[in-house]
């Protein structure tokens, strides 16, 4: 039996399914796929390498503490979600209007979309383990993108990057 396409007709697009949007006290260690409405509480620069003439090989990794109404984690910006530009992926148009960051000297990049009070929204994210904390990540695959600023307030006593994580063996008989 051939398919549509084969036959010379044109195959439908399978329908996108919306986004099933998840709290931060619902994240697990080793998990991905996540998509979450957060706010920005702080943002930090950790790691900033690479030339100082060349905006185009620079790493720039930030720190960013955010939450929702259940509870903070650690997110880690890395180049365009931290502030750097990168040619053909800069987002210079949701941060400084009609400038580039490849006119500003790297000291005074702002830090992109993760501004401390920003709510933003990220899909795909994935739960990466670092010290054995919990660090959320968004990869090339995934998405970070800046919306409108969330009525929650954000519960700061539940800081999910506190809790240590200990992998252990475990021997079946």
């Amino acid at each position: 039996m051939a398919t549509e396409a084969q036959q010379g007709g044109v195959a439908a697009k399978p329908a996108m399914r919306k986004p099933v949007f998840v709290k931060v006290d619902q994240l697990k260690p080793g998990t991905g796929g996540h998509t979450l409405a957060v706010k920005v509480i702080d943002s930090k620069t950790v790691l900033q390498k690479g030339r100082v003439a060349s905006a185009h090989r620079q790493t720039k990794i930030a720190e960013c503490v955010v939450g929702d109404e259940t509870g903070t984690i650690v997110f880690t910006a890395r180049n365009e979600q931290a502030g750097c530009c990168r040619c053909r992926r800069c987002h210079c148009t949701q941060v400084l209007v009609a400038m580039c960051y490849r006119l500003l000297p790297p000291s005074l990049y702002p830090l992109g979309m993760m501004n401390p009070g920003a709510t933003v929204v990220l899909r795909n994210a994935k739960i990466d383990m670092f010290k054995g904390s919990m660090r959320l990540a968004v990869d090339k695959w995934g998405r970070v993108e800046v919306t409108e600023p969330a009525s929650f307030t954000v519960k700061e006593e539940n800081n999910l990057s506190l809790v240590e994580y200990e992998l252990v063996n475990v021997v079946e008989e």
